[in-house]
């Protein structure tokens, strides 16, 4: 029997797995930038994440993102009733590799101190109620954004901005380590393993390719596409290590690793909103600046007395408004034909129109998740409590959460 395979539908199922590798990057990257004694935790926290989001995904996103609906919400596909087999199952996995990324920012603002009952409490609803109704607005066809024409190929803001935000308002919520500010200055909390670092923020570059390169749903007639989009992503993730770099050396006169880390990330958030639009000079651009201002804003927040650990809201939030906002400059014309969503932008002479409706899916989508994390956080916070005890972050998530170092040879006594 002949098998007739369709390299389309191949490519998206190969993508689908690129990204859900990205949960690894997240555990390798989390880990080490923070103390050993939580690294067991940050680990196992990535099997938590990726369980949880396949489970409630499947009973309830994918149907409220992508089910027939109204503009603000989908109602149909609960438990995948309506999608069998095929390209759909396909769709269902891709899409489901993202929400459980989504998630996976959300927790980079609990880390060393959020008690582990608040993961699986909301988690799920994150998955299942808050995160795919702005994946509705923003990438289904009748979506209230997507009829306005929101560009936003592959999650800039429904993927990034989202689960930075939900960080956000988890981090404050939670209030910053022990030990962390001295009179309302900042001390820092070195990363335990600068290689663990580096490896997390490859495997991320690398899977970023089934992140951007895999959304090409809205170009099948142009499946070659996929390497365009591959070239845009890797040239802004070259342009914000040394955007970040150049702005640590500048500020900080070091050549800071976990910072050209960072800037890499920034920058392939920023350009997944774009990757599809802009051309490779206007990819480099978003690149640097992402880079470059995560850098700096994640300084700032620190010196405001926000504890945000691994810089969730300014790798992804500040990045995923970046990123958002420049096709509504760098949108070019003959790139809008081939995905066929928006107008050009503003330095191609498209006027203001596909930047306001870039600006108002970025508030939008904000408003939405600030309001909506508050009021599950705070329901959680006045009944079961957000945070461990004092002793049990002295002594580490690893012992106090699981019974067991993440590393089998350290001790209490020599964990700082």
């Amino acid at each position: 029997m002949k098998v007739v395979v369709n390299p389309y539908e191949l490519w998206v199922f190969i993508a689908a797995i690129l990204v859900i590798l990205m949960q690894s990057g997240f555990a390798f990257l989390e880990a080490g930038s923070l103390r050993s004694k939580n690294a067991g935790h940050i680990t196992g926290k990535q099997i938590i994440t990726l369980a949880i989001a396949s489970l409630a995904y499947w009973a309830f996103g994918y149907g409220i993102a992508f089910g027939n609906g109204n503009p603000f919400i989908g109602f149909s596909d609960f438990f995948l009733s309506g999608v069998p087999t095929g390209t759909d199952s396909v769709s269902f996995m891709f899409q489901l590799a993202f929400a459980a990324v989504s998630l996976a920012i959300a927790w980079g603002g609990f880390a060393e101190r959020g008690k582990l009952p608040v993961y699986f409490i909301f988690g799920v609803i994150f998955v299942a109620f808050i995160y795919p109704v702005v994946g509705h607005w923003v990438w289904n066809a009748g979506g209230w954004l997507a009829k306005l024409g929101m560009q936003d190929f592959a999650g800039s803001t429904v993927v990034h901005l989202q689960g930075a935000t939900a960080a956000l308002v988890g981090t404050l919520l939670l209030g910053p380590r022990i030990g962390k500010f001295t009179n309302k200055k900042p001390n820092a909390i070195p990363a335990h393993s600068i290689p663990y670092v580096y490896l997390g923020t490859f495997i991320l570059w690398i899977g970023w390719f089934g992140f951007n390169a895999g959304s090409i749903a809205s170009t099948v007639g142009q499946p070659e596409f996929y390497g365009y989009v591959a070239l845009t992503t890797n040239l802004a993730a070259a342009a914000g290590a040394l955007g970040a770099l150049f702005t640590a050396m500048i500020l900080s006169k070091k050549a800071d690793v976990g910072a050209m880390c960072n800037g890499v990330l920034a920058a392939l958030v920023a350009i997944t909103a774009s990757c599809a639009f802009v051309e490779p000079w206007g990819a480099i651009v978003i690149g640097a600046v992402a880079g470059s201002f995560t850098y700096w804003t994640s300084i700032f927040f620190e010196n405001k007395g926000l504890d945000d650990p691994i810089y969730a809201f300014s790798v992804h939030g500040i990045s995923g408004m970046i990123g958002t906002l420049s096709t509504g400059f760098l949108a070019a014309p003959a790139l809008v034909k081939i995905v066929g969503v928006g107008q050009p932008g503003l330095f191609y002479g498209g006027g203001f129109h596909q930047l306001g409706v870039q600006a108002l899916g970025v508030v939008s989508a904000f408003v939405f998740v600030a309001v909506t994390s508050l009021i599950v956080l705070g329901i959680i916070k006045a009944t079961i409590g957000l945070r461990i005890t004092p002793e049990e972050e002295k002594a580490g998530l690893d012992i106090s959460e699981h019974g067991a170092y993440g590393y089998g040879e350290t001790s209490g006594e020599t964990v700082k």
